[in-house]
């Protein structure tokens, strides 16, 4: 599982320079080679914020801030998609139903994520694969609640 201070050590062979600031209407930001995270969060609302903004780095282009415009908003979205499939991605959501998680707080706390960090990352998995979708003997089905099924 990544965590924290894996995700400082990426940013750092990125030559990206995170620092923790009281910041105010954001959870995290980042600007040229400089990610700010927000000082009072847990460490894993940090860490779900650092994934994000690191997905940000690789993958937008400019101020994305004003979300008014369609392509700032999808350039927000890239950015989330990586965060989500670096802490959770299809083989999370198989191995928290390995770990007997049986419940969302349960998968979210394994997986070491927030559980709106998790639903949202759910959402995101619906939405692209439907009702269901299958990885290695797993299916995993996502409406009308998620669950993990092994295919014999």
């Amino acid at each position: 599982m990544t965590t924290y201070d894996d995700l400082l050590i990426e940013a750092d062979n990125n030559n990206l320079i995170t620092k923790e600031k009281p910041l105010r209407g954001n959870k995290g930001r980042i600007k040229g080679n400089r990610i700010a995270i927000k000082k009072d969060l847990t460490e894993t609302e940090k860490k779900c914020v650092l994934a994000e903004e690191l997905g940000h780095h690789y993958t937008a282009v400019g101020d994305i801030l004003d979300q008014s415009t369609v392509e700032n908003r999808k350039q927000e979205m890239r950015g989330r998609i990586v965060a989500y499939n670096k802490l959770v991605g299809l083989c999370g959501i198989i191995d928290a139903y390995l770990h007997h998680c049986q419940s969302l707080s349960e998968s979210a706390e394994y997986l070491g994520v927030t559980e709106e960090f998790l639903n949202d990352s759910l959402t995101y998995y619906r939405n692209k694969y439907g009702v269901y979708t299958t990885l290695d003997n797993y299916a995993i089905i996502f409406e009308p609640s998620i669950a993990v099924l092994e295919l014999v």
